[in-house]
């Protein structure tokens, strides 16, 4: 991987691949990262066991990937993220 990722910029990437609605795409936009970038930087800067977990459950999620989501799913978060306490 060639990329010069900060901290704070992996902490980012590896918390929006874990969000369900954030598609890989997104993550291509914001830091130039494709899907094969992104699998390698959470294998890299996870513990094997998170990263295999985390494999687990983005297999098959249609809404990791714009062109597969439902036209239904129109915004990157559930509802419930971010809420004011």
């Amino acid at each position: 991987m060639q990329h010069n990722l900060s901290e704070e910029d992996i902490s980012r990437i590896i918390e929006m691949a874990w969000e369900d609605r954030t598609p890989f795409e997104a993550i291509e936009l914001q830091f130039g990262l494709n899907e094969s970038a992104v699998i390698e930087l959470m294998r890299k800067h996870m513990k094997a066991s998170s990263f295999r977990m985390w494999r687990k459950r983005m297999a098959g999620r249609n809404t990791k990937h714009v062109k597969l989501r439902s036209s239904a799913v129109n915004r990157h978060h559930c509802p419930t993220q971010y809420k004011p306490r």
